[in-house]
């Protein structure tokens, strides 16, 4: 009996986002499709080998298991080497064209910025992004601008402050609040050493959780404005930042097919992030999504410096025609709607909050 009740309650905890629902205890299970498939898989190994297979109720179970674990392997093969991958390498590497981001979530209460000055040091981006950045970060980062003269600014006390340090020249450098007014986002355009220019979103947009927002409302509006907002560019974009959603789900999902934005981790590996500390509980919640004009040449998580997110780093080659050939996840006729309908509800929210 203790089998079948743990099988029924992993697939409502599989099936539970299928609801829509907004509240954040039903969007949490977006996050932890891995684990669910591991765990799925393993109890219907564990039924299949004790339990008589004679009896009907216990093949049931056991087939009711093998399709949750198929669903949840739907979702999550693409972050795996076992699929095609979406983004094309890198062939002809033009260091003109280049640009590496590193992203790091710091954790505010994290004292360890030597160890983040190391990181940098070692692998040299192009654009450093750190998340969660207030006063005291800002104060021990700014030592980067001999080296990254061109920085956007926001420190902040609540645990979503951000700050870009760049190489490159950054034209038309904005600091928005697109749907809360404590929340921030940033966009800039880089210039490559070529000339070309480079549109850049860096977001961060509060999760939903029993100790920040109770739904995924404002999350959901703010990542599909940016969507509608890149939809009909014709220069290369990069949006990047801490998500607070996985690579998998289906609000993300939803903004790469409205944005027409590229994820350079599919057919590659999920770099999951987010924790750090317990490997248990580890899902790809940093992001950077791209349009269809560059290829990769790296993807990289990189090593623990005592917050709660590692930082990544990704390296791309903005590359001459390939947005011919390259093209993500299709639109289907009700996406825009649902889209918009997530928009208003996460603009009706403010204004009666």
């Amino acid at each position: 009996m203790a089998f079948i009740i743990l099988t029924l309650l992993l697939l409502t905890f599989t099936l539970a986002p299928l609801s829509r629902s907004e509240i954040w205890w039903i969007r949490g299970w977006d996050f932890p499709r891995m684990q669910l498939f591991v765990a799925m898989v393993a109890l219907v190994v564990i039924e299949f080998i004790i339990w008589d297979l004679s009896i009907t109720r216990n093949l049931i179970i056991i087939g009711l298991g093998l399709l949750g674990a198929l669903y949840l392997g739907w979702w999550i093969i693409p972050y795996t080497v076992f699929y095609k991958k979406e983004v094309k390498e890198a062939l002809e590497l033009d260091p003109k064209n280049k640009i590496k981001i590193m992203v790091a979530n710091v954790l505010i209460t994290n004292r360890n910025v030597e160890k983040l000055l190391a990181l940098i040091d070692e692998n040299d981006p192009d654009i450093m992004v750190t998340l969660e950045t207030d006063i005291w970060w800002q104060k021990k980062l700014d030592v980067l601008e001999d080296e990254y003269p061109f920085t956007i600014k926001c420190p902040l006390e609540n645990t979503y402050g951000m700050h870009v340090y760049s190489k490159y020249v950054l034209l038309d450098p904005k600091i928005s609040f697109l749907i809360e007014d404590d929340v921030p986002s940033m966009s800039a355009r880089a210039v490559l050493p070529s000339g070309e220019k480079i549109l850049i979103y860096f977001l961060h947009p509060a999760p939903p959780s029993p100790t920040e927002n109770e739904t995924s409302v404002e999350r959901d509006a703010e990542l599909l404005l940016i969507a509608k907002e890149v939809k009909d560019m014709e220069e290369p974009v990069i949006v990047t930042g801490d998500m607070n959603d996985v690579a998998w789900s289906y609000t993300t999902r939803l903004f790469r097919k409205i944005s027409k934005m590229l994820d350079p981790r599919v057919g590659r590996g999920m770099f999951s992030t987010f924790h750090a500390e317990y490997p248990l509980i580890r899902w790809p919640l940093d992001h950077l999504f791209h349009s269809p004009h560059f290829t990769v040449v790296q993807v990289k998580r990189l090593p623990y410096f005592h917050s709660d997110h590692f930082p990544f780093l990704i390296e791309l080659e903005l590359t001459k025609g390939v947005e011919k050939v390259q093209e993500g996840l299709e639109e289907k006729a009700e996406d825009q709607k649902i889209a918009d309908e997530k928009i208003e509800k996460g603009k009706e929210r403010i204004i009666y909050n």
